[in-house]
């Protein structure tokens, strides 16, 4: 059975929550880069793909999610958990949050052509020049 990209999504995004959350019980190697980056790197892999499914009607697909998720991760890390949770900061999560969204858009790339055919169609630009699709975003 083919996977619809909204359902595709959420699975990655379930499975960025469950690293976030059995982090704290790996032990094997490189343990301490991993309780002190996993963190980051899960969070935003899930992040990446929450903002794929808000995306997902845009033109520009990819780049604009790339770039809204790594601005609210790096905005979240550098405001101290947007004044609302708590944060260790440390200037290496900002790196780890970028390979968290790298490694989404990654598997975004590659997952992709897999994906069933059953999606809704992209918006026709024609249709669109003529205001009958006013729901489509331009980059």
């Amino acid at each position: 059975m083919a996977m619809t990209s909204k359902a595709r999504n959420v699975l990655f995004i379930l499975t960025g929550i469950a690293a976030l959350v059995l982090k704290r019980h790996y032990s094997g190697p490189f343990a301490a880069t991993v309780h002190s980056f996993g963190g980051n790197v899960s969070a935003s892999f899930a992040v990446y793909f929450v903002i794929r499914i808000v995306t997902s009607g845009w033109r520009c697909g990819r780049s604009a999610t790339t770039g809204i998720a790594f601005l609210v991760v790096e905005l979240f890390e550098a405001t101290d958990g947007f004044g609302v949770m708590t944060n260790v900061y440390d200037p290496a999560d900002f790196a780890a949050n970028a390979v968290g969204v790298g490694l989404a858009l990654t598997l975004d790339t590659l997952t992709r052509s897999r994906v069933n055919e059953t999606d809704p169609p992209r918006p026709d630009p024609e249709k669109r020049a003529r205001g009958g699709l006013t729901h489509s975003i331009d980059c």
